[in-house]
């Protein structure tokens, strides 16, 4: 077996064999040179991707040693070798499936529980539903307290896996019909609160079926991810919120240690509860065909959150 090559610093290095690694679709902005969201974009030459789970083959470090299981943020590799402390030692108990980790989780917890502050009687609407993170937003909010959950979904199998699988109240095919007449027929009363993936028509129909002060947590505009950055990321219509006193919380996918944990609490807590379940799709494959894998991520080939399991 060839290692990979270790520094000088080798004394606080450790070496990891890559056994899963995750695939989201915000990764295509951060290969553009016109990244518009708040990370630093990848450059050329840097190593593709973020989350990976592996377990340590070389370390000099007695806090991590041979055997254990780590999630690492070094990217589509088979191994890697850097710094101890950019490795995050994991208990391989928690979860079922060590995949798990490779969610995004934090980003569904962080942008319903803190901030869109999902509690007690909310209406929710999730534009995106069946993806890695419209798929466990709606769990989320139904656990923190939702009156009702109604998702968007691509096709309608999918609006009937968001029902039938993952709990949601209501569910619709965005092609079939205005988004707008869907979500007044689905809540006559309004929604009090949007989780906002997709952006473009399904954004504005959300505006307009929105109560006074709802609360808009934006999340993402899917809808429009393929045209230049203006296209890509098109202004809230602002004055139509005002009209109605909607706040537009934007918020950043890139988390603190802090938001990690909290959700890995809640998460481990409601899925031995059996409130919660995690949608995935696992892949196994090579290391050399995960960008081929990405790429059918982002046609739409896949449910919930995406990883690779390399053989």
């Amino acid at each position: 077996m060839i290692y990979p090559k270790v520094s000088a610093w080798q004394e606080v290095w450790l070496q990891l064999i890559s056994h899963q690694v995750g695939l989201a679709a915000t990764y295509l902005e951060l290969m553009r040179a016109d990244c518009t969201i708040p990370v630093s974009a990848w450059q050329p030459g840097q190593r593709v991707g973020v989350a990976a789970i592996g377990t340590v083959i070389r370390s000099d470090r007695p806090d991590l040693e041979v055997g254990d299981l780590v999630q690492s943020m070094t990217g589509w590799s088979q191994y890697s070798a850097d710094p101890a402390g950019s490795y995050l030692k994991l208990d391989r108990d928690l979860f079922a499936d060590p995949g798990y980790h490779l969610g995004q989780g934090p980003t569904a917890y962080y942008g319903m529980a803190d901030v869109a502050a999902v509690g007690e009687g909310d209406v929710v609407f999730v534009s995106g539903a069946a993806g890695g993170v419209g798929s466990l937003a709606g769990q989320i909010a139904k656990c923190l307290g939702a009156a009702r959950m109604i998702g968007s979904a691509g096709s309608p199998a999918r609006a009937d896996y968001l029902v039938n699988e993952l709990g949601y109240d209501a569910a619709f095919d965005y092609h079939d019909g205005p988004a707008a007449q869907r979500l007044k027929e689905f809540a006559p009363e309004g929604i009090s609160v949007s989780f906002d993936i997709v952006g473009g028509e399904q954004y504005d129909a959300a505006l307009q079926a929105a109560r006074p002060e709802a609360r808009f947590a934006l999340c993402g505009s899917l809808s429009s991810q393929l045209g230049d950055a203006s296209e890509r990321f098109p202004q809230p219509d602002r004055t139509a919120a005002e009209a109605k006193g909607i706040e537009l919380l934007p918020f950043s996918c890139h988390h603190t240690p802090d938001q990690i944990a909290a959700w890995r609490e809640h998460f481990s807590t409601w899925l031995s509860q059996g409130r919660f379940v995690y949608p995935q799709t696992v892949l196994e494959s090579r290391i050399e065909d995960v960008p081929q894998a990405f790429l059918s991520l982002l046609q739409g080939s896949y449910r919930g959150n995406v990883s690779v399991r390399l053989r």
